[in-house]
């Protein structure tokens, strides 16, 4: 089980708050490592904080809005003045906007593209270059299903998730070599804030668990090991990949 051990390790994740991500962070906080946890509204003391800890992990708490990209970059700044170095970056903060494509405007694509893609690009490279310096590191995406579908009314998410895809192999390509691992993990419908609305929808709900094989939505807890074997030794040849957690949505 040693592959699996973090131990020592300092991972960074966005968008820990609630979710998928805390569910991710929780879960490499399991795994041995300490977590720096970053979104738009984390205070100290939170519920996230609170429950690693709880784990016998710390728990550092930094706010950054990510639809800002002067403010990615001084939260890159403000972590290498702070002497942090992470050896694992979970890049999971995320927004959706649903609107129809025709009235899709332009501060909704932006605001979405912004902290969907371009955070999470600078962010990378930022924090991909100390990486590079050291020869190691993980990071892990969160993609979609949207990364291989189009999706309804959501032209701006569908096109960001598209774009993470590809920046995934992007970075694998260039820092590979480096001993740097660089892949996605794509959800299925999960049972989160953001599809709140898709829950909600009676019909919707149903026909979406018509095609998950497993009969269910997800959880964040679905995440767990994912992310442990992305972000661990159990991945050191694994590169450029989209792993599809989704009940078996995709193969239906």
């Amino acid at each position: 089980m040693t592959l699996f051990d973090l131990t020592g390790k300092t991972a960074l994740v966005t968008g820990c708050k609630r979710g998928i991500g805390r569910g991710m962070a929780e879960a490499l906080a399991d795994a041995g490592a300490d977590i720096i946890g970053v979104s738009a509204t984390l205070e100290p003391g939170s519920d996230v904080e609170t429950a690693i800890t709880a784990k016998g992990r710390s728990f550092k708490a930094y706010q950054c809005d990510f639809s800002d990209r002067a403010a990615v970059r001084g939260f890159a700044a403000q972590l290498e003045a702070d002497g942090i170095a992470p050896d694992i970056l979970v890049n999971n903060a995320g927004t959706i906007k649903r609107k129809p494509a025709a009235d899709h405007d332009d501060a909704l694509w932006d605001e979405v593209i912004d902290v969907n893609l371009s955070s999470q690009f600078i962010l990378s490279r930022e924090i991909g270059r100390g990486m590079v310096a050291r020869g190691s590191g993980k990071i892990i995406f969160t993609a979609s299903l949207l990364t291989f579908q189009g999706g309804i009314t959501v032209p701006g998410y569908a096109a960001s998730k598209g774009g993470i895809g590809q920046l995934t192999k992007a970075l694998a390509n260039e820092w590979a070599p480096h001993g740097i691992n660089v892949n996605a993990i794509a959800p299925g419908y999960i049972a989160t804030d953001n599809t709140k609305a898709l829950q909600d929808d009676a019909a919707r709900s149903k026909s979406i668990l018509e095609r998950i094989p497993q009969g269910r939505w997800g959880t964040p807890q679905d995440f767990a090991g994912p992310a442990v074997f992305l972000a661990s030794s159990a991945s050191d040849y694994v590169n450029g990949e989209i792993l599809v957690v989704d009940g078996g949505w995709m193969g239906r």
